[in-house]
Parts: C-alpha cells; structure tokens; sequence
C-alpha cells in the first residue's frame, strides 16, 4: 500500500494474531503505509479489523511480527468503547485532545491578570517578556483560535452541551465527545473503529468533509459504504487472516473483487450474485435509481405474488411476506409530541402506500422512536391522529423486549429447531443465523454474555421470521458487516409488505427507500417522496449553505394559553 512519491510512516511485517485459546484472526501480514494515504479497512465481523487497530494503536501489544514507524510520527485511537474520565465534563474532555495548547492559553491568562496587580519595575518586564514568549507559542500553533474550533467541531458532531457531566452520557453520546477530542488533537496517523456509528447523515457528511482535507494518515473500519467512497482512495480487505490492498474507493474495490471471485470460479454462489446486483446499482444513473424506489409502490401486488421458493433459492437474506395489506397502512394526520417544555415534533402528517418502504433520519432525541412508539401504540400524540390499518400485522425489533438470557443465540433465534420456516420456504436454522453475522462459535454464545449490537442483531433475526407485512426497524445497520447488509438490503427490496426504518446509512437508505420522513431539529419533521440523496438535494436547495453544517439539535418551547 505504498508508492513511490510518497513516504512510509509505518510498516506491519509478518503481524499475526491469536485470539486464546487459539483463534487465528490475523495471520502474516506484510503492509507499508504513506503519510496522508485514506483507507477504509472492510471484513466480516470477527475477521480482525478492531485487532489491527489496536495493533497499529500499540493497545495490543500481544501480536506476531513487528510494527516499525517512523520517528516523531503520533498515532490517535477511537475505540468503539472509548474510555473517557466520567468525573469531567464534556468541554474538559475534549479540551484534552489540545492539551498543550490550553495549558499555554491559561498560563497567558495568569500573566496577564498578573499585569493588572501592583508590581515593581523589574516584576513588570519580567511578566512582560513571559506574556511576549507566550503570546508567539500560542500564535505559532493557531491558539487564538482553538475556542472557536472546538465549538464548531462539538457542534457539528452534536456532542451535548459542554457542562453536560461525562457520567450522565449515553454510549452514543461518549463516542461522539471522543471523536471530537481525537479530531482536535489531529495526530499524524488517525485510527478509527466505526466513527458514523452513533452519527447522523449530516454528521457524518461533515465528518467525510473533514477527513477529505485531514493532513494525516486515515485508517477506518467502517461500513457506511458512501463514506468509504468518498473518503478512502484505498480499501484493505481482511479475508481470512489476511489482508489484500486495492487502490481506490468503494464502488472500485467492488469492481476488483467482482473480478476476483470470477477468477476463484464462484460464479453461482449467492454471494457473489448479491455482490453483482449491488454493481448494478451503482452503475445506475441517480434519477433511474429514484425511479427503481418509486415503482414499488406500483409493484405491491406483484412483489406479494412472486413464487417464494424461488425468491427464497435467490437471496441470501429472505423476509417472507405478511397478510395483503388493505388501502390504508399508516395514515398520520397533524401529529404532535413533547416532554416537559420541549416540543419533539409537530403537525407531523403522512400517508404510508402499501409497499412503501419509509427510512426516518434525523439526530438522536428529534423523536424517532417516539414516531415507533406511537406506532405500535406504547406512546399517545398530544394531539393530532395516527390511523393503523386494519390487515396491518407488525413485526417490531424493538430493542427493549426481554431475551433469555441464559438461552444460546442459536436456540434464541431458531427456537431449538433444525429448519426455521420462512413463510413457505424452509431453511436450516443454523444457516439463516449465519446469514446475521452469527458464525458457528457465536450461535453457542449465551444470549447473556453478548454486546449490544449482537443482541439487536437476535431481534432482528427473530423479527424477519415471523411473516409481518409492516417492518419496524430501528438502526438496523449498526454493528452489520457490508455483506450482511447487501443481503438485508436485497430481501427488503423483494419484500412483499411495507418497512419504516430508522438509520443513518445514506448508501442503504438510497437503495431501500422509497420516501424519507427527516425530523430536521426545531420541532419540525419532513415528509419526501424519493430516496436519500433525491431529500438530500431538496434539503440543500430549501437551505443554501447552512445545509453544510450540521449543528445542535433544538427544540421549539412548549407554550401553554
């Protein structure tokens, strides 16, 4: 991964990893790496990518081989789980990431409140020469600045208010105060484990905007497929231990590796022909996959008459269809929701068509699951009405409902039995788990002792099974390899029902939806007929330049007469 005008900052010679008792996830691998080069690192879950991180991290240090670097060069981690000091607040977090410059900013304030006190001649031109000293190391590293910069980075990564104590965050919340902490501290080499996850579309907009022009090295384990596009010139496939360099972006490794399974004779397997159709739609020109989203709403009565079997034999993933639908789906008219002073939404109306697939953006705490809640009839509007239809059955991945959790995921999912029915199509149960990322081991993992994003995936799979014909889904591409989300997208695509799901993967939204509800930040929701990029485009005509940055969300003030 090298080239000849450019220098090598770091080499992995011969790295290999086992994980004990004896899992091999990395096995001899050979790579140089150049100052400035962006690379987006794609695998199967378990397949290593957060391991060679944390190699190149030198957090594990428990590896085969050798790591050399260059001298002076500084290396930066966002781990999935990053660990912040939960006695701080998010300000002083992030002002960790410029440490040395905030020392300088307050050592300067010191001497210059020191100015104002009764001194003698001496003290004076002392203090002066210090705050003269001062004041060139703050300009020679652009300090005067760092105030301003460190409120538009925690503003477009909506981190909450600076006061806000690191205690009281969430998961999602403490991932974003430490990416913005690391984007602030600008190490030379910038190493990133899943940074849009717990991003929304326009954070994670910015955040490509940033990266693009960032001076360093880049390395991201990500599989938002539109990040990768726009952001890496090389993609590092880890693929049984090993990993294999391409040169270019997304839609450029997809054509390589095409090219690579035709050279391996894997022409038949599902895969492979998953892999194909997503080409083919990346080949589309936008208006003519804008059209492929809106002529499903036309082809509802075709979609719920295709010879399942035969769909089932075709796709990795298959979601068997629900009862036919009626005329009305979901019918919203006027709806409005707040909590103590703030109002969520308001006037909210939308009509669902049958075999409309609906994707729900927005920041976290606009109102999106309140939308699921009220759905599925858990939370009333304050006002206005929400109408389910009749011959509406709905599967909900909710992730608040209970697992067993002594029970393994295998028996979770399959409920103990060797085939799992799929409306008419019967597949072996241990083969459909596989298709969510559960491999062999993992089946046998107790339902107790998985993450967060291991226990979404066993709702998800329980869900797809169960023959609805109005999907609820919420983030359902968190914590899913691209693979397995080709494959979700596909069976979504051929699914004989209706789907209304929340997520901030612009790519997955683009091939899946069919009309998008935007809840936009000061308590207002938009309703859009087309996919992402079609809203995307509308949204930055109606706003002109503040479209490009991202900022806190706000809410209207709840007024009472």
């Amino acid at each position: 991964m090298t080239t000849n005008d450019k220098q090598v900052i770091f080499s992995l010679i011969g790295v290999g990893r086992v994980h004990p008792p004896n899992k091999q996830v990395l096995k001899d691998i050979y790579l140089s790496f150049y100052y400035g080069a962006k690379i987006g690192v794609l695998g199967l879950n378990g397949s290593g990518k957060s391991t060679l991180l944390r190699i190149i991290a030198g957090v594990d240090k428990d590896y085969l081989g050798e790591v050399t670097f260059a001298k002076g060069y500084s290396v930066g981690l966002l781990e999935q789980e990053p660990h912040l000091d939960k006695t701080k607040t998010v300000k002083e977090v992030v002002e960790e990431g410029r440490r040395e410059v905030i020392t300088l900013l307050r050592e300067y304030e010191t001497v210059s409140n020191q100015l104002g006190e009764s001194l003698s001649p001496d003290e004076m031109e002392r203090l002066l020469a210090k705050q003269s000293r001062l004041q060139e190391q703050i300009e020679a590293v652009n300090g005067w600045e760092l105030e301003n910069q460190l409120e538009i980075a925690m503003d477009a990564l909506r981190c909450p208010p600076g006061d806000s104590r690191v205690e009281v965050l969430s998961g999602g919340e403490q991932r974003r105060v430490a990416l913005c902490r690391l984007l602030i501290q600008e190490p030379d080499i910038l190493l990133l484990d899943e940074p849009t996850n717990h991003l929304d579309a326009e954070s994670v907009q910015w955040l490509e905007q940033h990266l693009r022009q960032y001076e360093g090295t880049v390395i991201a384990v990500t599989h938002d497929r539109y990040f990768l596009d726009n952001v890496a010139g090389w993609i590092l496939e880890l693929d049984r231990g090993h990993g294999i360099p391409f040169q270019g972006n997304y839609s450029s490794w997809l054509e390589q590796k095409q090219a690579r399974l035709e050279r391996e004779e894997k022409a038949e397997s599902k895969r492979r022909k998953t892999l194909e159709r997503e080409l083919e739609w990346i080949r589309m020109a936008p208006k003519a996959r804008q059209a492929k989203g809106k002529a499903r709403i036309t082809r509802y009565e075709q979609l719920l008459s295709q010879d399942s079997a035969a769909i089932g034999e075709d796709l990795e993933l298959y979601i068997p269809p629900g009862p036919r639908l009626g005329d009305i789906v979901v019918d919203a008219a006027g709806l409005s929701k707040g909590y103590g002073d703030k109002v969520l939404f308001e006037n909210v109306s939308f009509g669902l068509p049958r075999g409309g697939i609906v994707g729900v953006i927005g920041p976290n705490g606009a109102g999106k699951t309140t939308l699921f809640r009220m759905i599925t009839g858990q939370v009333k509007p304050d006002t206005g009405s929400l109408r389910i239809g009749e011959t509406v059955t709905l599967g909900d991945a909710d992730q608040d409902r209970a697992l067993d959790g002594n029970k393994t995921v295998w028996e979770m999912i399959s409920d103990g039995k060797d085939t799992i029915k799929l409306g008419k199509v019967e597949v072996n149960s241990r083969a459909y788990c596989g298709r969510l990322n559960f491999s062999g081991s993992d089946q046998q993992k107790k339902v107790k002792d998985l993450s967060g994003g291991e226990r979404n995936r066993v709702h998800l799979a329980r869900m797809l099974k169960e023959g609805a014909n109005l999907l609820l889904l919420d983030e359902p591409t968190n914590d899913l390899d691209v693979n397995t989300l080709r494959a979700l997208e596909e069976g979504l695509e051929r699914f004989g029902g209706c789907c209304v799901v929340i997520s901030h993967d612009r790519w997955f939204l683009d091939r899946i939806a069919t009309h998008i509800l935007a809840f936009e930040g000061d308590s207002r929701a938009v309703w859009f007929e087309g996919n992402y990029s079609a809203y995307e485009a509308d949204r930055k005509k109606r706003l002109g330049k503040e479209a490009d940055r991202p900022h806190r969300i706000r809410y209207r003030k709840l007024t009472r007469n």
